[in-house]
This record gives C-alpha cells, structure tokens and sequence, in this order.
C-alpha cells in the first residue's frame, strides 16, 4: 500500500506525509495487526463502485458527479498522454465515510531522528505503520511514547496498492481543487509504473516529476496558462526550513553532549526553526499563514522524518526527460535502468544529472 497524506498543509504536507508500503504482509507483527490492515483493506474493495455507476445514479449529488467527470478525463489523459497504466485505477469510486482512509505512526528514539522501520515483501522497509482506525493508531502512539519514543500520528486520504487492487478515487480525495485531484492521479499511476524497493527517495522523486510534468502538459492540452510558482516556492523554502533543522539536530544527537543538554538542545532548535518561519513568514510571504497549524502543533522528532522524501532528486528525472527528448516511453525505460543499478551507482548517476541542469 503506497499513502498519499493530508490536504491540509496543501502540497507541503501531503507530499511529505508518506506514502510508503503496509501492503503484503511479513510475519514479525500481531496478528492483530495484520487483521485490521486485511479488514480496513476489505472493507475499502467492498465500498467500490465503477465511476459510471455513480455519474449514473440519480442520488448522486451535482458537485459529486463534476468531480468524477473531471477526475476521469485527467485518468483518460495519463494513460494517452503521459503513457502511464491503462487499468481500472481510479476508474472506480469508494465513499469511506470518515475524513481519512488511514492514519499513520512514525517514531523515533528520543535523541536520533532515525526511524522505527518496518519490513514488508513489496514495499520494502519503511518509516511507520498504518492503521484504518484512528482510536487503533492513537493506541499505538501511546504504547510507543510510554517506551520514550517522538511519536508523530499522520491521517491520509488516499493511497495506493501499487497495482494489486483497482485502486478508486476516495471520497476523501474530493475536498481537494480538481487539479490536486489530477495531480494525485498522474503521482500514483507513476508508482504503479515502476516501483523501486527500499528507495523512497528514489521512488517518491520519480512519481513528483511525472506528476509535475503531467500537470503542466495536462494544463496545456486544456488551453489553460502555466500554474503560478508562488506556492511552489513558499513550499520549497518551508521545507529547506525544516531540512536545515533537522540537519542541525543531527549534529546535536550525534555530538558530545550528555543527554540533558541534547534534550535541551533539542527544544532550542524547535524554538528556532519556529523563529526563522516566523521571518520568513512575516516577510517575504506578506504574512501568509498556510504552514501555522503545522509548525506550533507538538513538534518531535517523528514530525519531521518525511521532509526532503520528494524532491530530493526531481532536477533528475528532469535532466533525464530532456535527455530522451520528452519521450515518455523512452523516460520509463531509463528509469527502469537506473533502479536497475546497485545503490551507490544509481545515487551517482543521479547526482550527474541533477549536476547537469
């Protein structure tokens, strides 16, 4: 199962709020575990519906049925235009109910910012788990910060079975604009393209290119002008802030401190990089408060394990694109290659073209 996070710190924090794999499960969990990720899974495939279906039906509400309409012309265009898979993805619709289809723990030692992993057959390890009920991830939330973990709890309003399952477009999915919606399809469709075990940097990088580079094509096949980078670059700067925080904080754990003045280090860092948002936000951004809720909530660790995920190596796949000439079945073929690659390979030949832009 691959997640794509919550709309509410807009593409920031649904980037960074991960998206990795609870899907094809290992045996070094409870049974418990396994049995509400079968069941919230279950009950997700049960509550599908084909989109025609649902424009169809007269119960359907207006606003509803003009979503659905939008969202499967952008389905049609990924798979004509951007050569992504022509499947029963995000064809279909589920109504789950509730305001996210899974709620995520990350967590981390107290003094380290890495990760409690953990191991799965298809996804490969990764930095939390998930849970269908929120009370289930509050649970083990709790159980991990009575061992003295940061635990950070993340809802999600959509996901992807990376190709295992008809994937639909979730009700949670339909508070966004319709061009987040398209964006998250061209995103996910790329990961059931290809899939790179253990390199979520790898993987994530991959799908923000082509969502990018369909959004832009998606938005010059409808006659409409390119997308104001305003956003894109309040965002890139929120998460060079937290980037720069956890970089320092790396330094404090790893440095000679003893743990009192490491946990006190800790709070001073938190209070800066607050500080420096405070600059930026009151300053260059005109006082635009998009980021508030995020950076005053409880702030550990486990918060800021996604950051840096998604972009790390976009200037890549983009140097890569323009080598093949834009050729979108040429691109997948060289992106196949380089996952091909041992890992200090791949992550030079990376480096070479992102160097090369």
């Amino acid at each position: 199962m691959k997640c794509s996070g919550p709309a509410p710190l807009d593409r920031v924090f649904s980037a960074l709020v991960p998206v990795l794999g609870i899907f094809l499960l290992n045996g070094c969990s409870s049974l418990g575990y396994y049995g509400q990720l079968a069941e919230g899974q279950w009950q997700l495939l049960r509550a599908r519906q084909p989109v025609e279906k649902v424009l169809a039906d007269p119960a359907s509400s207006a606003q509803l049925r003009v979503r659905l309409e939008h969202a499967e012309q952008a389905r049609a265009f990924a798979s004509r235009h951007l050569a992504l898979p022509d499947n029963r993805s995000y064809r279909v619709y589920a109504d789950l109910g509730r305001p996210y289809v899974v709620w995520n723990v990350f967590a981390t030692p107290e003094l380290s910012l890495q990760p409690v992993t953990h191991c799965f057959p298809i996804a490969g390890c990764v930095a939390y788990r998930g849970y269908y009920q929120k009370g289930a991830a509050r649970g083990a939330a709790a159980l991990m910060r009575q061992d003295g973990m940061d635990v950070y709890v993340g809802g999600v309003e959509a996901y992807s079975t990376l190709g295992w399952f008809d994937d639909p477009i979730l009700s949670t999915m339909l508070g966004w604009g319709d061009e987040r919606l398209a964006t998250l399809i061209f995103h996910e469709l790329a990961h059931q393209r290809f899939y790179l075990q253990d390199d979520t940097a790898f993987n994530e990088s991959f799908a923000t290119f082509v969502e990018q580079e369909g959004t832009r094509q998606w938005r010059a096949a409808r006659g409409l002008a390119a997308t104001d980078d305003s956003q894109a670059g309040q965002r890139e700067q929120f998460t060079r802030l937290v980037l720069a925080s956890r970089e320092r904080l790396q330094g404090i754990y790893a440095g000679p401190l003893d743990d009192a003045h490491k946990r006190a280090a800790k709070q001073a860092e938190f209070a800066r990089l607050r500080r420096e948002y405070r600059e930026v936000r009151d300053g260059e951004w005109g006082g635009d408060k998009r980021y508030d809720a995020w950076i005053y909530g409880p702030m550990n660790n486990a918060k800021l394990l996604p950051f840096g995920l998604y972009d790390q190596w976009v200037p890549a796949f983009a140097a890569l694109f323009r080598e093949v000439g834009r050729d979108w079945a040429r691109f997948y073929e060289r992106v196949e290659a380089l996952g091909r690659l041992p890992v200090a390979e791949r992550k030079a030949a990376l480096t070479r073209l992102a160097g090369s832009l």
